[in-house]
């Protein structure tokens, strides 16, 4: 497949045209809707025939709320290795809290696509945010972790789950070596029932990195700890922060160049962002506040108000600018150029795969560009 950037004066009639392919097929890529209009700098996604040989296995896993689209669950499931369903909470107690809607017709869905559903365990609170108190009392407790496994492993068997995928954050320093061992004691516990244990990592640069997202997380022990791990390399651009590039490929370096000294890199997958945001200028701290948008729908906010779109060749990433009722607005997402760049990471440094945050807005750009630089496993 090539890429290929909207230049004035081009038409999906025209591109398809100079390189011997359908209108069609740029427009089902692409996810163009009629009257199939272009950006100026859009990337696009183009099939050109040739002879393609799979090199580079890779896995691939997809975060989804379960209220996700069916449509889009259907469209995604065949390009995904694992589905992370997000999520199942705890008490202090060790019980579990399954999510709010039911879950079942994606853990059926996955499996009738050969892909593994994964129980996704997050320590959130009463108000939906991590919740450190909650790790604390868990991890420091052998009475709630011994519960906890146990319903953990009930749920597993009952569901059809296929691993369980730990997902907390915020961490406090004097339970980095506690989570860790918790980590730990999650494997063994499910290993003789054949069911991995994944854990989700800040991106961290250093051992020493200061911070409450770092501080409780040890790469070399959650490493050790783990079946596999996911480096959540993203939010460098987030909600409350100036505009900038949410996965920029120059910090996502710095993190896999560190992780790979603490952890090997066939139990790695980088993470992957699937969304974007709208930022207002100037910003102020404290004040400001990003919206949220999926690829999709950034690219057609810029041919809505006629942005070109530019591409940061530090970050790697595209962004534009527009104006409405007279605020300034700065847009940064991702497509097929940025992406690129962070899937060219898995075969330098020998990564397991990616891990795609989330699932709940169609790409298929960027799904049809992965399969076709890799072979996707599946189960």
């Amino acid at each position: 497949m090539e890429i290929y950037v909207v230049k004035p004066g081009d038409s999906v009639d025209s591109i398809a045209t100079s390189h011997g392919i359908s209108p069609e097929s740029v427009i089902y890529n692409n996810q163009l809707t009629y009257p199939y209009a272009l950006a100026i700098g859009q990337a696009l996604l183009l099939s050109i025939p040739s002879q393609r040989t799979f090199s580079y296995p890779a896995h691939t896993n997809g975060y989804a709320y379960s209220y996700i689209n069916k449509e889009v669950l259907q469209e995604t499931l065949p390009f995904l290795s694992t589905l992370s369903v997000f999520s199942y909470g705890f008490t202090p107690e060790g019980e579990l809290i399954p999510p709010t809607v039911d879950d079942t017709f994606m853990i059926t869905a996955a499996r009738s696509s050969g892909t593994n559903p994964l129980l996704t365990l997050t320590p959130f609170g009463p108000d939906g945010m991590f919740n450190n108190n909650l790790i604390t009392s868990l991890v420091n407790s052998e009475e709630a972790k011994k519960t906890l496994l146990g319903n953990l492993l009930a749920t597993l068997d009952s569901s059809d789950f296929a691993g369980v995928d730990i997902d907390f954050e915020y961490i406090l320093p004097q339970d980095r070596v506690p989570f860790a061992d918790f980590v730990a004691q999650t494997r063994d516990f499910l290993a003789p029932y054949g069911y991995p244990v994944s854990v989700a990592l800040a991106p961290k640069t250093s051992d020493s990195q200061q911070g409450t997202l770092y501080e409780g997380m040890d790469y070399a022990l959650l490493g050790e700890a783990a079946d596999s791990v996911l480096l959540m390399t993203y939010e460098w651009g987030y909600t409350f922060g100036p505009p900038m590039a949410v996965a920029p490929v120059n910090k996502v370096r710095e993190v896999v160049d560190y992780a790979v000294t603490r952890i090997d890199p066939a139990k790695i997958d980088l993470g992957i962002p699937n969304y974007g945001y709208d930022f207002t200028l100037p910003y102020e701290r404290g004040v400001s506040r990003a919206r949220t948008l999926s690829n999709h729908q950034a690219v057609q906010l810029a041919i809505s108000v006629d942005a070109p779109i530019s591409f940061d060749e530090i970050a790697m990433s595209p962004f534009f600018q527009y104006e409405k009722d007279g605020v300034l607005h700065e847009v940064w997402f991702e497509d097929v150029r940025s992406l690129a760049e962070k899937y060219s990471l898995l075969p330098q440094y020998g990564l397991r795969g990616i891990g795609v945050w989330q699932i709940m807005s169609l790409f298929r750009a960027g799904w049809l560009l992965f399969r076709d630089r890799f072979s996707i496993a599946k189960a």
